[in-house]
């Protein structure tokens, strides 16, 4: 075909021209589909170069004895009393056991990374080699919140280690290699692709990567490499009907791990930002409730005393953005104020009453404050018990009976829910009997005529539906029920 497109020459050059463009086309289409076959041809080199700073991690923890389960003899067994009188003789003597995991080096000096369930309660650690020697580790500092353990070697020679790569930077089916002590059958490698990203189990902090290169326990805080010898992930969980890896495995993202490690190696403990507020997503019915044309940001359900409370933030504020970027939702604005500095000066800004207001904030520090975060109650007294059925539920304003029923503080006031229609959108929210209606429309409740006003202005306001702030057993949340027709 191409001879017959270029006009032949008396010396023969447009011959030659067609060979050579008839082989670049052939060339062109055998590099495409070269570069088109995802798999390499082998990991062994890659296996190779980072296996010496892989390691097997072996625990011994002393525990008392008849904490671990114990035989099961059936009553009137020949063997009953055998194993009676054994218990009677060791019961009260400690034992040794022990637990295998995985890690690996980050530095030429010692570091060495796992999981903190790895080497959680243990007494002893010892880090075994490649090459098959032997140390013992002490533990630098641990952090349950993300399951990550920083321990330490002294060796009388550099050590070989493996750097951290940008798990950002990871795609959904690039190929990835584990390495770790599956089962406790040593050093072993498994390679697969990159399933997912973003995955959150049950952590605050949770950023899974999630893959289908073969995970068991004893991978438990191996590395998961990508093709360039970087790790961008810990292993750390699998999801398995049976124990055993149907393909579903989990790695903390290394964007997470080497912030923890810093932080680790630096104070031995983790030093997060707190910002000092509870809160929860924005829904299509609680944007429209307070007149937020976009659904985003994080909901403030409370305010207790500490940095947020300081700086004037309140309940029903939306946190829109934190420190110059955009807040998508709940879990991504705890990441942000987890990973920033503590003593940080912040600018955040909040839509408030249908407009934003910026608020300039100085985080604390969340572990000095964990468990120490006191339920904000609203004061005041109920004018006059009464009952009453609103939006689907039946009501009641708090009194000293209903407070002592619920175990609530003196000054706690607001509307007790007595019943909920099954049939109403409030109980599709979640409403049950014995949660507590402190506001409404953002406006704290004293008895049912407030809230009957609220639901007035909010139809006057053309409103579809009323923001609603409920309790339950002391914890907030935001509940935006549809408003009735007005008959």
């Amino acid at each position: 075909m191409f001879a017959k497109s270029i006009p032949m020459q008396p010396d023969g050059r447009g011959a030659l021209r067609a060979f050579w463009l008839t082989a670049l086309a052939m060339a062109l289409v055998i590099a495409q589909a070269i570069s088109a076959q995802a798999r390499p041809d082998s990991f062994a080199d890659l296996a190779d170069t980072v296996s010496p700073a892989v390691v097997n991690i072996t625990t011994s923890t002393v525990v008392a004895q008849g904490t671990g389960p114990s035989p099961i003899v059936p009553e009137g067994s020949p063997f009953e009393d055998f194993f009676r009188e054994f218990q009677d003789r060791n019961g009260d003597r400690p034992r040794r056991t022990s637990a295998l995991g995985s890690g690996f080096v980050i530095s030429e000096d010692g570091y060495v990374v796992t999981n903190n369930h790895v080497i959680e309660s243990a007494d002893e650690v010892i880090i075994e080699f490649f090459s098959g020697e032997e140390l013992e580790a002490k533990v630098v500092g641990t952090d349950p919140k993300t399951d990550i353990a920083l321990l330490k070697v002294e060796a009388d020679k550099p050590l070989p280690f493996v750097s951290f790569g940008d798990s950002d930077t990871a795609r959904v089916g690039d190929w990835v290699i584990a390495m770790g002590n599956p089962l406790g059958q040593g050093f072993s490698v498994s390679a697969g692709i990159v399933s997912a990203r973003n995955r959150a189990l049950s952590g605050t902090y949770d950023d899974y990567i999630q893959t289908d290169a073969a995970i068991n326990r004893g991978n438990s805080g191996g590395p998961l490499f990508n093709l360039d010898g970087q790790v961008i992930g810990v292993n750390t969980a699998i999801l398995s009907p049976n124990g055993g890896s149907i393909g579903i495995g989990f790695s903390m993202a290394s964007n997470v791990v080497t912030r923890v490690v810093d932080q680790l190696k630096e104070y031995g403990e983790t030093r997060r930002g707190w910002l000092g507020v509870r809160i929860q997503d924005v829904t299509d019915d609680v944007a429209e409730a307070i007149g937020m044309e976009k659904v985003a940001g994080a909901l403030v359900t409370d305010v207790p005393e500490g940095p947020a409370a300081e700086a004037g933030m309140e309940a029903g504020d939306v946190i829109l953005s934190f420190d110059g970027k955009d807040v998508q939702d709940t879990r991504g604005l705890v990441r942000q104020v987890g990973n920033s500095e503590v003593g940080k000066t912040v600018r955040v800004v909040v839509f408030r009453d249908g407009k934003t207001k910026t608020l300039k904030v100085t985080l604390g520090r969340r572990e000095a404050a964990e468990g120490a975060i006191p339920a904000a109650q609203p004061g005041g007294e109920p004018d006059e018990p009464m009952e009453k059925s609103v939006l689907g539920l039946t009501l009641a304003p708090l009194d000293d009976e209903l407070r002592g029923q619920l175990e609530l503080d003196d000054t706690a006031s607001g509307l007790v829910v007595k019943d909920v229609d099954t049939l109403s959108e409030a109980y599709e929210k979640g409403l049950r009997a014995g949660d507590v209606i402190t506001e409404a429309g953002q406006q704290k409740l004293q008895g049912i005529t407030d809230l009957e006003d609220r639901i007035a202005e909010a139809r006057e306001a053309g409103r579809k539906s009323i923001l609603l702030l409920v309790r339950r057993s002391g914890e907030p949340r935001f509940v935006a029920l549809p408003l009735e027709e007005k008959e």
